[in-house]
């Protein structure tokens, strides 16, 4: 994504390069103009464009915001139930399925404090990342194979409703929406 610091940037040399080209200022000596205005430009636009702030939810509104994610995966898999029409034989294996998928309880882990993380060394920061990176790893091999196994106890046709279904209608918690829509995120689960 350009910023907009960039896009004042280049517009200026743009513009001040078709005005050099169309021989508007041909009588003027247009280098001190020109090497001056983006450096200008640029003042200007880290004046002008408040510098962007990460805001972190307070808790009240991470739990708010949890308990909306919550519904809505809810009223999801309720759907998604409804259209695969599943019989009492299979009720288990749903209940399995959606309980193996669901997120883990309670707010995602507690990142350490960037202050803190900039203290480690290199090695200690790269072990970190390497074991949350694992403990991703492990939440989604456990979503999979639940998938996988509650997709085995579908029939063809139940398989196909389920297969047209997006990917995050019931694996994914919180992330569910990150990704695009379209028919490469949509792909069904694979097959044993």
């Amino acid at each position: 994504m350009i910023s907009l610091r960039q896009r004042i940037v280049w517009a200026s040399l743009l513009g001040s390069a078709a005005l050099a080209s169309s021989g508007a200022f041909a009588q003027a000596p247009a280098a001190p103009a020109t090497s001056s205005a983006p450096a200008a430009a640029v003042a200007q636009a880290d004046a002008a464009a408040p510098k962007a702030q990460h805001k972190r939810m307070d808790p009240a509104q991470r739990m708010e915001r949890m308990e909306r994610m919550q519904e809505h995966r809810a009223k999801r898999l309720a759907a998604l139930k409804e259209k695969l029409k599943l019989t009492s034989a299979q009720e288990g294996a749903w209940t399995s399925f959606t309980s193996a998928t669901q997120p883990p309880a309670g707010a995602r882990p507690q990142r350490m404090d960037r202050a803190e993380f900039a203290k480690l060394t290199t090695p200690e920061r790269l072990e970190r990342m390497q074991a949350r990176q694992a403990e991703r790893s492990a939440r989604f091999a456990k979503r999979a194979e639940a998938t996988k196994t509650f997709y085995a106890t579908l029939t063809p046709e139940q398989q196909k409703t389920f297969d047209a279904e997006p990917v995050h209608a019931g694996m994914h918690g919180h992330r569910g929406h990150r990704g695009g829509h379209g028919p490469e995120h949509s792909a069904a689960p694979a097959k044993s």
